[in-house]
């Protein structure tokens, strides 16, 4: 049976805590200010509920005192700032007052399995700003996350992160590179979807002066940058295959030949690679080298999709929320309790950059202190569709024809009939090309379509 010390000055609300979590087998002390319960001895209870505004002391206080007793503070609705703030200086987690019985039993549920359970620590990772905080998420799936990255770092082996868009690939990358003994040196992040494929190769491996038009300087490539560092790679499974191979040689001999040049170099680097598709499949069908698959699968992270992390979804929309509050200068606003559960139920397919688009709105659209449901607009109202005439024509945000799918053939549909009657004949440039976008949307949209790219037969070495 877990022991709750409640810190209360309110005797009525003190009592009716105290009844409420003996109805659930809780065996509850009371104390009425920081003296007090210090006179109880705090270390020795399970857990910790104090008020935050107490005669004498605050509540925070206690913090320290009962460490590493977990401490849970509750706090009024117009008191959330200070809430916030003692989360900051080490309390487990916060309830409003006047609180919802079954929201609050569920918290001191979840806090007294987190204490009985073995605790990997978050990794802190140094972000571009040189500020250091620690990786966010206390579910089962990232205490594995945690406990691999704390093993892999040190050894000094090649890695394949896996996991959907937007679950923090890159962090993870940058978790392991500032916990390795490569910590000093450079780390080197690399979209591989991001670049055509006409210059990949020239990024990654650099070139000499006048190896190919508009050659007009020798260039050092990304890898080479990247010598007695780290080399993060994210999705891999867009590098062509000229690409791969280049590559395989830099982790089977430590070396690297410039375009246009006969010299080789010798690098030492670390590979990290992500990737949110199954490399061992693609090698099935010569989309990647299956011994380069092997290669980098040294040592395997996976990811969790954010659906799939229970609580951890509300610790980060916290983390967020407050980030999104300090950038557009709207400081007190906080979630809705209908909003946190829009948050928790959601199912997330853009994970946590889709979370971070979603309160970036919900901070912009707020009217009072309090975030809606309508303000994070993840479940839009469907429009009603507009009268013919009022829509615009498909040829005004694509080139070419379908072949005459009807006049009501979305963008989406046009898309999808495009790239798949086109693919076979064209590059991925060629492809954005007719479709007045980016390559890197054009990817984004056959991730989302889920439309399969097709390598493109091997090219000549420039």
């Amino acid at each position: 049976m877990s022991r709750i010390l409640i810190v209360e000055d309110e005797a009525i609300i003190r009592t009716a805590l105290r009844r409420l979590l003996e109805r659930h087998a809780f065996q509850v002390s009371e104390a009425g200010s920081v003296d007090e319960a210090l006179a109880l001895e705090p270390r020795g209870f399970d857990l910790v509920i104090s008020d935050l505004r107490l005669p004498g002391e605050p509540g925070t206080d206690l913090i320290e005192h009962a460490a590493p007793v977990p401490v849970l503070i509750m706090t009024s609705y117009a008191s959330m700032r200070s809430a916030v703030e003692s989360l900051k200086l080490g309390a487990v987690d916060y309830v409003a007052k006047p609180f919802d019985h079954d929201e609050l039993l569920e918290t001191v549920s979840r806090v007294l399995q987190q204490q009985a359970s073995p605790r990997s620590t978050p990794p802190d990772i140094t972000d571009a700003g040189g500020s250091r905080q620690p990786m966010i998420g206390e579910c089962a799936a990232m205490q594995s996350v945690y406990t691999r990255i704390r093993k892999t770092a040190p050894a000094d082996v090649t890695v394949l992160i896996q996991g959907e868009s937007g679950t923090g690939k890159e962090l993870v990358a940058r978790a392991i590179h500032q916990q390795s003994q490569r910590a000093g040196a450079p780390l080197i992040c690399v979209n591989c979807a991001a670049i055509p494929e006409t210059l990949i190769e020239s990024e990654l491996f650099g070139h000499e002066k006048g190896a190919f038009t508009g050659a007009s300087a020798a260039r050092t490539g990304l890898v080479e940058a990247a010598d007695g560092g780290t080399l993060f790679l994210d999705e891999i499974g867009e590098l062509p295959l000229d690409a791969q191979a280049r590559l395989l040689r830099v982790l089977q001999e430590g070396e690297i030949r410039r375009i246009g040049s006969v010299e080789t170099r010798h690098v030492d680097v670390r590979l990290i690679a992500a990737t949110h598709r199954d490399l061992r499949a693609l090698s099935k069908t010569g989309e990647f080298r299956l011994d380069l698959y092997y290669r980098l699968n040294v040592m395997q992270i996976d990811l969790p999709p954010l659906r799939e992390r229970d609580d951890d979804i509300l610790l980060i929309a916290d983390v967020l929320l407050d980030k999104a509050c300090q950038r557009h200068q709207r400081d007190g606003l906080r979630l809705s309790r209908a909003a946190r559960r829009e948050i928790r139920d959601y199912p997330w397919p853009g994970n946590v950059r889709e979370l971070e688009n979603a309160l970036e709105r919900g901070v912009i659209l707020a009217e009072g202190h309090l975030i809606h449901p309508d303000d994070l607009g993840l479940r839009p109202s469907q429009p009603s569709r507009p009268p013919p005439e009022a829509q615009p024509p498909v040829e005004e945000h694509f080139e070419g024809d379908p072949g005459g799918e009807g006049e009501d053939l979305s963008l989406e549909d046009y898309f999808q009939h495009f790239v798949l009657e086109h693919q076979d004949h064209m590059s991925e440039t060629e492809l954005a090309q007719k479709l007045g976008i980016s390559r890197k949307c054009l990817w984004e949209r056959r991730q989302r379509l889920g439309i399969p790219r097709k390598k493109q037969a091997r090219r000549s070495s420039a």
